[in-house]
């Protein structure tokens, strides 16, 4: 082997053939005599136990024992840029997502929109634990044309379909593919057929809005950029997301005003009271539980700015209307009712 040490390091032998300027030149990690040697930045390393050698080269090298790029400075690097990452892609999922998903729900096909909402209204369904209730012939005749007198002619993306789950929270859920899941502790704390109307048309506003589309496209979207950073890669962070968000079913304050503006103007349309809105959003906040147990206030939070705008839109002139004859809410609301009262006789 020929070893030549000038203004470069050459070695040539039978299995090797090197020519390195020394100013590249790091030496690793070793115990004296043994020094490894290398250009910055490139794989390729030989080993020398001479210790005359690695003098003069230490000597001729002044760069030759800082940190190489794949020590300990490099990893420094790739831990900072992981850092970098992981923010971005969470600032990402925080801000991005959602206003991604905003313009990517219209363009959503209702069809597709349709069969998304009937999977999550099932995962919804085993969430809560019970199956649904209100298929009772009478009082599924009562709510099919309640449903059927309010949606008509208001430029709802399909026909909306609504299941009563027996729940004593009062709650509604508004799905993609126009799916409206009523908790029947909601039926309960209405005092007229005008004010459970009142919510029904609420949630048939987020329908119209497609803020359910929006809501799921940014919750996945976001658990999934999240899964990357967790290394979670399974779908079920993605399955988890869904069903929490249907739950929560919490909107902007924009589209919430939108979608209680949409319900005066149903309940106008339809012959109900357009204020009664108002009317048992404040009950239900004035009845709150005071250790946080969750009510519809939670998902839509109240104000009292909200029910004064309701007012406001409302008027004086749609007071004392009814939407349902009395005997068809007594039957909507005696079949339909919370696991907190009797059982219907």
């Amino acid at each position: 082997m020929t070893l030549r040490l000038d203004q470069r390091l050459w070695i040539a032998g039978p299995e090797i053939a090197v020519d390195w300027d020394l100013f590249d030149l790091v030496a690793g990690d070793t115990v004296a005599p043994l020094m490894r040697i290398g250009p910055r930045g490139r794989p390729a390393r030989v080993e020398v136990s001479d210790s005359a050698f690695a003098d003069a080269l230490t000597a001729r090298c002044p760069d030759l024992h800082r940190s190489d790029d794949k020590g300990s400075g490099g990893n420094l690097r790739l831990v900072v840029w992981s850092i970098v990452a992981g923010l971005s892609v969470i600032l990402l999922a925080i801000y991005g997502v959602p206003a991604i998903a905003a313009r990517l729900a219209p363009m959503i096909p209702i069809s597709v929109e349709s069969r998304l909402g009937s999977a999550v209204a099932d995962q919804v369904g085993r969430m809560l634990g019970h199956p649904p209730v209100c298929d009772d012939g009478p009082a599924r005749a009562v709510l099919d044309r309640l449903v059927a007198r309010m949606a008509g002619e208001r430029g709802l993306p399909g026909e909306p379909r609504i299941a009563v789950h027996r729940h004593a929270v009062a709650n509604a859920l508004t799905l993609p593919g126009g799916r409206v899941i009523i908790l029947s502790s909601l039926i309960d704390r209405s005092e007229t057929a005008d004010e459970f109307a009142g919510i029904l048309a609420h949630e048939f506003g987020h329908i119209a809005a497609r803020d359910p589309m929006r809501a799921l496209l940014a919750a996945s979207g976001s658990s999934f950029l999240l899964s990357l950073v967790l290394g979670d890669l399974t779908g079920s962070t993605l399955i988890v997301a869904t069903g929490q968000m249907a739950l929560s079913a919490g909107y902007s304050r924009d589209a919430e005003t939108a979608a209680d503006a949409y319900a005066v103007e149903t309940l106008r349309r339809s012959g109900g009271d357009a204020g009664a809105l108002a009317t048992i959003l404040e009950r239900i906040a004035r009845d709150e539980e005071p250790d946080g147990v969750a009510s519809l206030l939670r998902s839509h939070p109240f104000t009292r700015e909200r029910a004064h705008r309701i007012r406001t839109l409302a008027g004086k002139d749609t007071v004392g209307r009814h939407i349902l004859t009395d005997a068809d809410w007594l039957t909507l609301k005696r079949i339909c009712r919370s696991v907190a009262t009797a059982a219907p006789r």
